[in-house]
């Protein structure tokens, strides 16, 4: 494959680029997530159409063709007559004037709150016209005349209920639900939304078809009146990516759209060096040297040296065989609870550190034996051995990494400096596997303490010392 140098690289065509304002307060686009190939809405008329400017919603009724050969006339009056009762109160306005389904409503929701980075562009003569929008809104079909049916029914029921007077008294037992203040927060943020939708009334307009006269005048809108006929461009290719996306705009609400436990770039870059650490290994959950100093020098700090990213890893992470995993209570903070079973973090501290002084003098694990060493249940005791390790092919749990000899010969003072801390568990582990081991006691058969005291008459009876009898 031919190379091609960016030097070489001739422009084909320069498209010059307009930027229209004549509809930036009155520009919407429509989407139908639900419209297919055969049933598109380009050639149907609308019946009705109605928006609500304030909260930006719409509502359209498509006319239904109720003399084709595929339309079901007798379930269509059948609705029609669910939707709106035999007898309408003074004041209702019927869903279906003449008796029968002859339209299909549309009510719009906003997929997004934010539109301000989108445009509609319109490529003609060689020119691009961009203008900015006001909102997009996704029209899907709306069944509001069932619910209209349902309160009809209740409402009916409850003067059934009212007027049977034989009806006997009952103890009820009334349960409060505890709310969390989160989901109260986000109830009544919905109820805000719902309550300012419906105070607003709905303005009728005029829906004009897409081939009208009407139409084709707010078309040409889409194109610039006003045009500049040279335009100085002496921006350089950075200069111009700053001024067009300054580091503010790009950087706001970053944050704000991702997962708690998922950190941005910039987000990173503005931590201390101890905090970016603990981040980068709680994500990493073993990772070599040379991988996290390749991750700061690519994306957080070039300037990072390896002296200092050897001094400050000792203070939040743990070196197995040359490898690097993040300290216990990091994983599990104080105060907080394993999301399985309820375990508490300091439980979850121990036996995590106890799974790392049992790496750091074995190759493989067996789950079972950490079970029963920890006394965890076994969904925090496979939380814990994923932290550092994977089930290979018979089925041990073995280290997600190989030994990184390499840093141990060159940093020798970091492995003594850990083999220490090993040493001075190691004890307290030895003790606490010893206390746990089953321990077997051999229970003298009654046949031989009797043949025993026969052959010994003048000797005390031997003592079963596996009973516990002074």
């Amino acid at each position: 494959m031919a190379c091609f140098d960016d030097d070489e690289d001739t422009v084909l065509e320069e498209i010059p680029i307009f930027l229209s304002k004549n509809l930036q307060d009155n520009l919407y686009i429509f989407q139908y997530p639900t419209k297919s190939q055969t049933y598109n809405f380009e050639n149907v008329s609308v019946s009705n159409c109605c928006i609500k400017p304030i909260n930006q919603e719409v509502k359209v009724d498509f006319s239904l063709d109720t003399e084709s050969r595929f339309y079901d006339q007798f379930k269509g009056e059948q609705l029609a007559l669910a939707a709106d009762g035999k007898n309408q109160s003074k004041g209702e306005r019927p869903s279906f004037k003449r008796g029968i389904m002859d339209k299909q409503a549309f009510l719009s929701s906003r997929p997004l709150d934010d539109v301000t980075k989108y445009v509609v562009g319109v490529y003609a003569d060689k020119e691009i016209h961009l203008s900015p929008l006001t909102g997009i809104v996704q029209l899907r079909p709306s069944f509001s005349y069932f619910d209209k049916e349902d309160k009809r029914n209740k409402a009916e029921q409850k003067t059934l209920n009212e007027e049977d007077d034989d009806e006997e008294l009952q103890q009820v037992t009334v349960k409060f639900a505890r709310t969390s203040a989160k989901k109260a927060k986000e109830r009544q943020g919905f109820h805000n939304l719902m309550k300012k939708s419906d105070e607003e009334p709905w303005c009728e307009t005029y829906w004009h078809p897409r081939n009208s006269s009407t139409s084709e005048l707010e078309r040409q809108k889409l194109f610039t009146t006003n045009r500049q006929s040279s335009l100085a461009f002496a921006l350089d290719p950075k200069a111009y990516l700053a001024k067009l996306l300054p580091n503010e705009v790009r950087n706001q609400n970053i944050d704000a759209v991702l997962p708690s436990r998922v950190f941005s770039k910039v987000r990173l870059k503005s931590l201390p060096l101890l905090e970016q650490l603990k981040i980068i290994l709680k994500d990493g959950r073993m990772l070599s040297f040379d991988e996290i100093l390749k991750i700061f020098q690519d994306s957080v700090d070039p300037k990072i040296t390896s002296e200092k990213l050897v001094k400050t890893l000792p203070q939040v992470g743990i070196p197995i065989h040359g490898n690097w995993v993040p300290q216990s209570e990091d994983l599990y903070p104080s105060d907080t609870f394993s999301n399985a079973n309820g375990v508490k973090s300091e439980l979850m501290v121990r036996a995590r550190d106890y799974v790392l002084f049992r790496f750091s003098r074995a190759n493989f694990l067996d789950r079972q034996k950490i079970i029963f060493d920890t006394q965890l249940p076994p969904e925090e005791a496979t939380e814990i051995l994923k932290s550092v390790a994977y089930l290979n092919s018979d089925k041990k749990w073995q280290l997600l990494l190989p030994p990184d000899t390499q840093f141990e010969q060159r940093y020798p003072v970091v492995v003594q400096r850990q083999d220490l801390v090993w040493r001075a568990s190691e004890q307290t582990y030895n003790e606490m596997d010893y206390e746990k081991s089953p321990k077997r006691t051999r229970k003298r058969s009654q046949r031989d303490s009797k043949s025993y005291a026969a052959a010994c008459p003048d000797l005390p009876s031997p003592v079963n010392t596996s009973l516990g009898a002074p």
